[in-house]
C-alpha cells in the first residue's frame, strides 16, 4: 500500500490559483484592481518568505464568496478554470499523476488553497481525494469565511492525519508515501514521507533537498 500527496500551486499547476482567483475577480470588474493586487502581492511575497499570517490571508481571501450565491460563484468558476487554471496544467504534471494512479497509490491533492477554487482543479486532473483549506457554508451559502484548521504548514500534517484516521488509516501503515511540493512552507510534512520530491523549488527547499539529497523535478514544459 503507498501514497502519493501533491501540493497544488506551483507544484501540479505552472502557477498558483489563489493568485490567479483574484486577478480573474479583478478582471471581471468584482475587486478593485489597485489595492486588490497590492495585498494579493504582498500576501504571496509573504507566503514565498515563510512568514504568512494565514489568518489575515484568509480573511482577504475568502471574502468575495460570501458577496455572491453559490449558483453565481460555480459559473464564476467555470470561467476562471478556462481561463487562468487549465493553461497552467503541463503534461508532465498529468503524466505524474496518472503514473501514481496506475501503480495503484493511493493519490490525493493537499493544499493550503481553499476547496471552493481546489475542488474542480483536483477533479481537472482526476483525483478524487483532496485535502484544502475549509471555506465556511452556513444553508447552503459561503459566508466568506474559513472554518477548521487551515491546510498549511503544520497544519497540513494535522488535516491529513484527521483524514487517515478517518479511513482508519496512518500514514506509517503505507510502505511507501511521496509528497511533491515546491515550497519552504511545506517541509514539515516533506519530512513525514519516506520520498520527500522538491517540484521546481523555492530557493530555501532546494537548499534543504539538496543538503538531505532529495529529488528536485520540473513539471514545467
Amino acid at each position: 500500500m503507498r501514497i502519493a500527496l501533491f501540493d497544488l500551486d506551483n507544484t501540479l499547476l505552472a502557477g498558483d490559483s489563489d493568485v490567479e482567483w483574484p486577478r480573474f475577480l479583478i478582471s471581471k470588474g468584482i475587486l478593485d484592481a489597485e489595492s486588490t493586487a497590492r495585498e494579493n502581492d504582498r500576501f504571496f511575497e509573504h507566503y514565498k518568505a515563510g512568514t504568512l499570517d494565514i489568518q489575515a490571508f484568509l480573511a482577504f481571501q475568502l471574502s468575495p464568496l460570501g458577496r455572491f450565491k453559490r449558483a453565481e460563484l460555480d459559473e464564476l468558476h467555470r470561467e476562471y478554470m478556462r481561463q487562468h487554471i487549465v493553461p497552467l496544467i503541463t503534461d508532465k504534471a498529468r503524466a505524474l499523476v496518472k503514473q501514481h494512479q496506475e501503480a495503484g497509490d493511493l493519490v490525493l491533492i493537499i493544499t493550503a488553497t481553499n476547496r471552493f477554487v481546489t475542488g474542480p482543479i483536483a477533479r481537472e486532473f482526476g483525483i478524487e481525494h483532496l485535502i484544502a483549506t475549509e471555506p465556511e457554508i452556513i444553508d447552503g451559502e459561503y459566508t466568506g469565511k474559513p472554518t477548521g484548521i487551515p491546510c498549511f504548514q503544520g497544519g497540513k500534517i494535522t488535516r491529513l492525519e484527521h483524514w487517515l484516521q478517518e479511513r482508519s488509516e496512518k500514514l506509517a501503515d503505507f510502505e511507501e508515501s511521496w509528497f511533491y511540493s515546491d515550497s519552504r512552507n511545506d517541509l514539515p510534512l516533506l519530512e513525514q514521507v519516506s520520498h520527500p520530491v522538491a517540484v521546481d523549488p523555492d530557493d530555501t527547499l532546494r537548499a534543504h533537498a539538496e543538503a538531505h539529497g532529495w529529488p528536485v523535478i520540473s513539471l514545467r514544459n
